[in-house]
């Protein structure tokens, strides 16, 4: 993914707009202005993972934090579109609805949404995890996922090694292979080399974001295998690792799950207070909503390039679990500081990541 030259200022922006929304957003006639549409995949908001956090910002835009299942407001709704074939029609379908800003989630509807976004000109969109379509009616969201997946990695890593796991290893599992889900797994396995070298790694792709049973089973032969933790970077997917470790941890195995967007934490809760979460990799959508959200309601709104870095609190890894000991914390925070210095430069790239000595070569994960 290209870098975006502006980056160091999008913090910046982001908090002028945001500070500009907060208070009575119910009552705010510029917040009842904006109307909005989120294009799902067939996975919908349901994935606990990254849809869902989309729509967290969008209900948070409109003061409507709680749980919403009718899965509408009076300005805003959200379609799951059953297939990739039908992403380009239902984009169109949208566009004619004359609301303020059309959102698609996900570099699988890029091609669809640029060809309607190029044809309506006037239509505001936006596209999360794309940064290719040169539109001046289109604001593509993208994030530094590597930085934060390198922070998992190494509290997976050093979680195995408080726990004194003899030769520990690791797993991934992605739903679509590209250059998106490439960052989550190259950052993931640096973190974890750079406390554990030389660390087992395994990983697989189900080229789908809905087959939860699927990662289930996966994660079962792993956890068997001596898998000490599996990171699960595909959407609904990733409900069926938590769901697998979450089983075995209730019988007493020292496995774990990582999250990937949300706080999964409470998804791992298997009694009152234990959770088969250790962290998760937060990766936090609905900030890039809501700065896209405040953007049309200050008619801000323009086509450009948005990066959420470790520096931007775009990306980061939950303390949620007290398994995370202070000393595990004190470290975490120690690397996330090298990060933000640059001392730790984290390849985003399975072909940067291939030529750091020790690095895997055997992994499934694919570059654009």
């Amino acid at each position: 993914m290209k870098e975006n030259p502006a980056a160091p200022a999008v913090f910046c922006i982001m908090a002028a707009l945001l500070l500009g929304s907060c208070g009575a957003r119910k009552t705010d006639p510029a917040v009842e202005n904006v109307t909005v549409r989120l294009l799902t995949d067939a996975t919908g908001i349901d994935d606990g993972s990254f849809n869902a956090a989309a729509w967290r910002g969008i209900l948070e835009f409109y003061g409507d934090t709680r749980d919403n299942t009718s899965r509408r407001g009076k300005n805003y709704d959200v379609i799951a579109v059953p297939s990739e074939d039908m992403y380009a029609s239902i984009i169109r379908q949208v566009t004619g609805e004359g609301c303020s800003l059309i959102v698609a989630t996900g570099f699988t509807f890029a091609g669809p949404l640029e060809t309607v976004a190029a044809e309506n000109p006037d239509q505001h969109y936006m596209i999360i995890d794309v940064d290719t379509i040169g539109l001046l009616n289109v604001l593509q969201s993208v994030y530094a996922e590597h930085e934060g997946s390198y922070l998992v990695g190494a509290a997976a890593a050093l979680k195995a090694k408080a726990d004194g796991i003899p030769n520990p290893g690791f797993g991934f599992i992605g739903g679509v292979p590209g250059a998106v889900i490439t960052k989550f797994e190259v950052g993931y396995v640096q973190g974890i080399l750079s406390i554990i070298p030389g660390a087992r790694i395994v990983d697989t792709y189900f080229n789908d974001w809905g087959a939860p049973a699927l990662a289930k089973s996966q994660a079962k032969d792993w956890f068997d295998e001596g898998i000490y933790a599996v990171y699960s970077a595909s959407g609904k997917n990733g409900l069926g690792t938590i769901a697998q470790a979450k089983e075995y941890r209730s019988e007493g195995k020292n496995v774990w799950a990582i999250g990937t967007d949300l706080d999964q934490y409470e998804e791992g809760l298997y009694n009152e207070k234990d959770s088969a979460v250790l962290t998760s990799m937060l990766k936090r959508i609905e900030t890039s909503l809501l700065y896209a959200l405040n953007a049309e309601k200050n008619g801000a709104f323009r086509g450009e390039v948005i990066t959420f870095d470790v520096e931007a609190d775009g990306v980061g890894y939950s303390a949620a679990n007290p398994e995370l000991t202070a000393g595990i914390k004190d470290r975490l925070e120690a690397i996330r500081k090298q990060i933000l210095s640059g001392e730790i430069k984290v390849a985003s790239t399975y072909a940067g990541a291939k030529r750091i000595y020790g690095f895997p070569a055997h992994l499934k994960a694919l570059d654009d």
